[in-house]
């Protein structure tokens, strides 16, 4: 084995002192010391922490919001949260309502949700049946219209730049996506709640970060009046290198017909003669009975289908909810009753006695159009699909 030189062995300790002297990190590989040319401060670029979002987890930006996952999340539970159909959440990201997601996984929602807020109508039940007559009469008197509970304020919208929202196409990897926009991969996955193998897939939506300086606004950009000739641009003088993966155009992807995808909302029950109770629209159920989270369930059909009763009872109560949309209560035997939520055109009074399969609104038109549907009974919800059954 050649022997080290004590000259050899002094020029190194030297070097090391040199760096050691200078201010600011060490820069091993030199990249300050040759040529005059540096690019420190590019590779130690940090980009800002994602901002926190609200209590149903949305991160609303000036032009779009966006949901993290909480462990153990389905794009379902997603959507219930927010308050949108899961089929709606699902395709918009080219997922399945069922598929699960990772612990902080940010997923696009298709339009904007509002704050969180909901009408008590444990409150509206119970005091229906609290006004009903022990002698089965009815007494007919005006109820106020319903106050929305008290729901966690939404986080404030963050502060600075809006960042972009990349989907991914075909053949795009963390990586490409990272060099694109000139951010560590480790923070874009960061972000976006990726896998420790960086794995994107095709029409996933993707938060760039931002990085920590502040980016300028285009709009600013507009009006400066520094003259154009002074503006020295990014990238201005020196050349781009070609990537690797540019110098050739991928080769063609022979693509296999993809399998039918399973149909993953609901058949709604069908209406028997039998059952306990009718279904109150012809439709689809988009959202099941979870306690806690739906007290219900969300019944999906045309614009301006009729919406019936449920079965014979008294209508023991006509308010709206804190957008002024309708909610009809109906009391039947056993303090059972039924509520129809999302409706509009009501056709039936405070005080009437309406029959099983009978007319008492309609849906909303757009795309709320969906019937509510809660079971209770007294003051607790319970299942609604044992009684449609």
């Amino acid at each position: 084995m050649r022997a080290v030189s004590k000259s050899a062995v002094a020029a190194g300790v030297a070097s090391l002192a040199f760096l050691a002297g200078c201010e600011g990190p060490i820069d091993y590989d030199l990249r300050g010391n040759v040529g005059g040319f540096s690019t420190a401060d590019a590779a130690q670029a940090a980009t800002a922490n994602r901002p926190a979002p609200d209590a149903r987890g949305v991160i609303t930006y000036p032009n779009y919001q966006v949901a993290v996952a909480r462990r153990g999340d389905t794009v379902g539970d997603i959507a219930a949260r927010v308050g949108l159909p899961a089929a709606e959440v699902a395709r918009f990201n080219g997922l399945q309502a069922a598929d699960q997601l990772r612990d902080g996984e940010v997923v696009a929602l298709p339009r904007t949700v509002s704050a969180a807020s909901s009408v008590d109508i444990a409150t509206i039940a119970g005091t229906a049946i609290d006004a009903a007559p022990a002698d089965g009469s009815v007494r007919t008197s005006t109820l106020e219209p319903a106050q929305p509970t008290a729901a966690p304020a939404p986080a404030p919208a963050p502060a600075g730049p809006e960042p972009i929202r990349h989907k991914v196409k075909r053949g795009e990897t963390a990586y490409t996506i990272a060099r694109l926009y000139n951010v560590p991969v480790d923070a874009l996955a960061e972000w976006n709640g990726l896998g420790s193998d960086f794995t994107v897939r095709e029409g996933q939506f993707l938060l760039i970060p931002i990085k920590n300086q502040p980016a300028p606004r285009q709009e600013a950009a507009a009006v400066t009046t520094v003259p154009a000739t002074t503006i020295t641009q990014p990238g201005q003088g020196s050349p781009t290198p070609t990537p690797p993966s540019a110098t050739q155009p991928l080769p063609d992807e022979v693509i296999k017909p993809a399998e039918p995808a399973p149909d993953v909302t609901a058949e709604a029950p069908t209406t028997q003669s039998n059952s306990a109770l009718g279904l109150p629209v012809t439709g689809t159920i988009i959202r099941t009975y979870k306690k806690g989270s739906n007290e219900g369930i969300d019944i999906a059909a045309s614009p301006g289908s009729p919406v019936n009763a449920a079965a014979a009872g008294t209508v023991a109560a006509i308010t709206a909810d804190a957008d002024q949309v309708p909610i009809i209560v109906v009391k039947h035997n056993s303090d059972l009753l039924t509520v129809y939520a999302n409706v509009e055109n009501i056709t039936v009074k405070k005080g009437a006695r309406v029959k099983r399969g009978q007319k008492i609104a309609s849906l909303r038109g757009g795309d709320n159009a969906y019937v509510h549907f809660e079971v209770r009974k007294g003051f607790e919800s319970v299942d609604p699909e044992p009684y449609l059954r």
